[in-house]
């Protein structure tokens, strides 16, 4: 099309407003022809009505279509980008595997040019208007920049054939994708990959391949491990599981995530392997894999890999949050490639974490949203693309290899590894006189080790009767920042909490608790959370963790009288607690259904259809130090 030059007024406007006055004068013209080749009559009331509705409709059909036109120059206007350069050809490309099945791709590639590198997202998710504006925005964008965009759907999904199963087979089909993106004309012998979750999987499973292979990744909210993000400490990710079983089961994707009350009834009941029954009314075959493979074995190996990382070719940009699910597999990404990558992957590769669940902003305490994970997503692509495909015009910005954002304060901090290297980690010993249940309690935390011994802390845990989520590290809508003092409540809840803080303290990095611990049950969980009590009482879930493992004398009667140390790995974080704030350790054995409940019988979980109640007893004092273990960043 002549009517769009490589070189283009105001970001690629100027031929889209061009149409728009074009075709609004060919209808004025055109009415204003006919009026006047008509002979002269009094057209009825409802003509007249008529006729305005259609010339309305039709200057509403052209706006509409030229605010489609623009919206990729405008949004790249909005995320700072450099200035558009191409008019963008847009058509469908397709891919046969080798096992037959046909891969569709919408494919947006800048005009007049050659060669070009390419971006690829290959894309888990149904073609629906939603998914389908929003691939287009993007890929416009990028291509009207040079890149020829190609957005796949992976099997089932967007246009492609064959059956949906997230994760399975998407390194295959990644292969085969890259081999055909090598062929095609344009092919420059860059390829860039974006995309976060299910798509960022889709980039881990070609991580490893060279020649072609990718460039550059930009992976937010997933990561080479997830086995352990669905299997945190042992225990299942349920909400976060059933969620997506909900959302993705069917041949199409619903078009929210469901509720947190949908996701609370189908949690509820016995066996754990149902719950996809009760939630859909089918039996969601992913989601039955996931429950049935609580060790990591072959079938998540097929998923996973085997250290793929060890092969990286390229560096990568992560995106993380902090209440996302995948954030400690993710930082363990990060660290082994900075620590055992090759020079120049580890050298290039990037960290970014915010204050996000999984793609989407917490709502801070005081009522505010964080700032938008998509347009962070999105605002630092176009950089990252020019400086690993050779597009860059002048030499690339020194960054900081991370950038985080401290909660609290409530602001972005450049770092330089992880963890910090002056993160000085500080024990806050459990004390208690016996009576720690609920925040009305006795329990304390001090930063003193204790000199004497203490009496036990004990509760007991129903089953039945869980503790129920509020807020944390999820897939879903329930995730985030809530309010804790209805949890804290609980009798079966233990609270130890610091005296109002003379200063503000930073906790920023891993966190774990070491408990002293007996329980009646032969298996059993704890959990732990960090959370921070404000000057009024209120409290807000900073951090969560769990640990389920075998105590194998139970149900012995002398078991409850063993003790045993046990460390539960709390999600990371990076949190101010201000002065007059208070810290706090709420310690149970349900987090339900964040994670999925333990019956307490030693029997397979994902098919117990019984439950019996554990007596948990925790010990403090000089003999047993139970411990949280806070890294603190001292004041600059």
């Amino acid at each position: 099309m002549s009517l769009y030059p490589h070189e283009r007024w105001a970001g690629g406007c100027i031929p889209i407003f061009f149409h728009w006055v074009l075709s609004s004068f060919l209808l004025v013209l055109g009415r204003y022809h006919w009026r006047t080749t008509q002979p002269p009559f009094k057209p009825s009331v409802v003509k007249r009505l008529l006729q305005g509705a259609a010339v309305v409709v039709a200057l509403l059909c052209v706006s509409a279509w030229a605010i489609y036109q623009m919206t990729p120059s405008l949004l790249a206007h909005q995320l700072g980008f450099r200035p558009s350069q191409f008019a963008v050809r847009a058509q469908k490309g397709r891919l046969l595997t080798s096992d037959g099945i046909p891969l569709v791709a919408d494919i947006y590639h800048p005009q007049h040019t050659a060669h070009t590198p390419t971006i690829l997202i290959r894309i888990p998710l149904t073609r629906d208007f939603k998914n389908s504006f929003f691939s287009s925005m993007i890929g416009k964008m990028w291509a009207e920049r040079g890149y020829t965009t190609v957005i796949q759907g992976t099997r089932g999904r967007f246009g492609s054939g064959g059956a949906f199963y997230p994760l399975l087979g998407e390194r295959q089909d990644g292969i085969e994708t890259l081999q055909w993106i090598a062929k095609q004309p344009w092919f420059d012998g860059h390829i860039l990959t974006w995309g976060g979750s299910a798509f960022g999987h889709t980039q881990w499973a070609i991580a490893d391949q060279t020649a072609p292979g990718p460039s550059a990744l930009t992976v937010y909210f997933a990561s080479t491990n997830f086995h352990d993000m669905f299997y945190p400490g042992g225990a299942f990710s349920l909400d976060s599981a059933l969620s997506w079983a909900i959302r993705s089961h069917g041949a199409r994707d619903q078009t929210d995530w469901p509720s947190a009350d949908e996701v609370q009834q189908a949690a509820n009941g016995f066996p754990l392997l149902d719950a996809d029954r009760r939630a859909t009314g089918a039996d969601v075959s992913f989601f039955k894999d996931w429950v049935e493979h609580p060790d990591r074995d072959a079938f998540w190996e097929d998923i996973d890999g085997q250290d793929r990382l060890q092969s990286l070719k390229a560096p990568v940009l992560l995106m993380a949050g902090w209440y996302d699910p995948f954030l400690p597999t993710q930082l363990s990404d990060f660290t082994h490639i900075r620590q055992s990558g090759e020079p120049v992957v580890a050298g290039r590769s990037r960290l970014i974490i915010g204050p996000w669940t999984h793609a989407s902003e917490v709502t801070f305490p005081d009522g505010r949203k964080a700032e938008n994970f998509r347009r962070q997503s999105l605002a630092v692509s176009l950089p990252w693309f020019d400086e690993n495909s050779g597009l860059a015009t002048s030499p690339p910005t020194a960054h900081s290899p991370i950038r985080l954002f401290v909660m609290g304060k409530n602001e972005w901090r450049a770092e330089q590894e992880w963890p910090l290297a002056r993160t000085q980690c500080v024990p806050y010993f459990l004390s208690s006189g016996g009576a720690a249940n609920s925040a009305a309690g006795d329990g304390t935390l001090n930063a003193l080790a204790p000199t004497a011994h203490e009496p036990t802390d004990s509760y007991t845990y129903y089953p039945l009767h869980p503790v129920p989520t509020a807020g944390g590290a999820m897939i879903g809508e329930a995730a985030g920042i809530v309010r804790q003092n209805d949890i804290e409540a609980r009798r079966d809840v233990l609270v130890y909490t610091t005296p109002s803080l003379n200063q503000d303290v930073e906790v920023t990095g891993a966190i774990s608790l070491i408990l002293y611990v007996s329980t009646t049950a032969p298996n059993t969980d704890f959990t732990a959370k960090l959370v921070d009590v404000h000057p009024d009482g209120s409290a807000f879930n900073i951090s969560e963790g769990i640990l389920r493992r075998s105590y194998q004398e139970a149900p012995n009667p002398s078991a409850a009288e063993k003790v045993h140390e046990i460390h539960i790995e709390l999600w990371p974080t990076s949190m101010v607690f201000f002065k007059r704030h208070r810290i706090r350790l709420e310690v149970s054995s349900s987090n339900f259904p964040r994670f999925d409940r333990n019956p307490n019988t030693g029997n397979m979980i994902a098919s117990e259809l019984n439950a019996i109640s554990a007596q948990q007893t925790v010990r403090h004092g000089s003999e047993y130090p139970s411990r949280l273990v806070l890294p603190i960043i001292p004041a600059r």
